[in-house]
């Protein structure tokens, strides 16, 4: 996760930032208490059964559980709000806010 704009780099609410991922990479299952944009810049996603490619952008709402696995080498840039909470399934408390989004 490469930061480029958040609040704590001035923006008063929302957060921009690069995430790279090698083949076969995969995140933890887990869910934002507000939405955030995922776009592909290169490379193919898998997320949470949807195949997103190259040039491909989708919104996942707040609260909507996910888990995002690269099929290919990836970038993409993502955006969501700069306060935002992660809570990892199976885990009985949240875990705050992200560095990469704060």
């Amino acid at each position: 996760m490469t930061t480029l704009a958040s609040p704590s780099l001035g923006s008063e609410a929302l957060s921009l930032w690069t995430v790279e991922m090698r083949a076969g990479q995969r995140g933890p299952l887990h869910a934002f208490d507000s939405e955030q944009i995922w776009h592909v810049l290169d490379g193919e996603l898998d997320v949470s059964g949807t195949r997103l490619a190259a040039g491909e952008t989708r919104v996942l709402a707040a609260g909507e559980l996910r888990r995002v696995t690269a099929r290919t080498d990836a970038r993409v840039l993502a955006c969501g709000r700069g306060d935002a909470i992660v809570r990892v399934d199976g885990e009985d408390a949240p875990r705050g806010v992200p560095p990469w989004i704060a």
